[in-house]
């Protein structure tokens, strides 16, 4: 089903699994009272958009290890959810999704994954279903290129009947004020199509080629030091990272990031920790990255923080 974003998705995915086709529940929601009221999740896995879970009612339950998952859970566990693609972790999770889903099996209640950060590329999906997930949210817009207001629910049928019926057009529910629109729908549904054939190996060797250009580029720039970025861990999205003496330069991170965002064009640079700013090269188009330098090189050339 369309959502309004992956939150919308993960807050209808949780309505589900505590409602299923069950219209009393469905309308006593966000009252848990005499139902199940909790959500499993690893520590590691807590983030801002978990409050799209805590939206509807449930209490996250926080777990470190594989014992601390099997003992948490109880008559009142309604769901774990997983955060997919961390990204600044490395290291895996203490207890890995596959095996999450082993445990949700065999104590009887649904694993739902938040996959946003798994895109690219359209197979970790492709994986995620093979595995029998019971619940995936991920957006429609951001790297799909469709709607930036709309997502995806996908998983088991009775489930996803069940987030139906918690949203509008159903009246009297938590997720009526969720509602998409057919622009949202259609708009999805060919971007979904569309992505799941691109050449993903041919868009990150693209990605790849503009973030050595940019890095080259950087380099020139005198007291610049640029580089890439290492990988993630699921999704080999190429960063470009630029580290400067703050005090040499007389210019700080803050100040460049401010100066990029009030430029023509507006460019928006993560942050670069310890020091310094840095560059996603795969939302943007081609020849983005010859902007991007143009505007750098005239930050730097400029110097100071010249604030209005």
């Amino acid at each position: 089903m369309v959502t309004t974003g992956a939150a919308g998705a993960i807050t209808l995915g949780a309505c589900a699994c505590l409602t299923g086709a069950d219209q009393a529940k469905i309308q006593r929601l966000p009252d848990l009272g005499g139902m199940k009221s909790e959500a499993i999740i690893q520590k590691v896995h807590r983030n801002a958009f978990d409050h799209a879970v805590r939206n509807t009612g449930l209490r996250l339950v926080e777990v470190a290890s594989r014992e601390q998952m099997l003992a948490a859970i109880s008559e009142r566990t309604a769901m774990l959810y997983y955060l997919g693609g961390t990204g600044q972790a490395e290291e895996d999770p203490p207890v890995s999704f596959e095996e999450c889903l082993v445990i949700g099996k065999k104590a009887g209640f649904p694993v739902m994954i938040d996959a946003a950060n798994l895109l690219p590329p359209w197979e970790n999906v492709r994986r995620l279903a093979a595995l029998g997930t019971d619940l995936i949210s991920i957006s429609g817009g951001k790297h799909m290129r469709g709607p930036q207001c709309a997502g995806i629910l996908a998983g088991r049928r009775d489930l996803i009947q069940a987030a139906l019926m918690n949203s509008s057009p159903n009246e009297d529910t938590l997720g009526r004020p969720l509602k998409v629109g057919r622009e949202e729908i259609i708009g999805v549904w060919l971007a979904c199509e569309k992505y799941a054939r691109l050449d993903f190996a041919a868009l990150e060797r693209q990605s790849l080629d503009e973030a050595e250009y940019l890095a080259r580029e950087l380099n020139k720039i005198d007291g610049l030091r640029a580089g890439l970025a290492p990988f993630e861990k699921y999704r080999r999205i190429p960063r470009v990272y630029a580290t400067w003496d703050e005090g040499k330069l007389a210019l700080t991170a803050a100040d460049c990031e401010r100066r990029l965002l009030e430029g023509e064009p507006r460019i928006a640079a993560l942050r670069h920790e310890p020091q310094g700013v840095k560059f996603a090269m795969f939302l943007g188009e081609p020849g983005d990255e010859k902007i991007v330098a143009r505007r750098m090189k005239e930050i730097f050339a400029a110097g100071g923080p010249q604030r209005p």
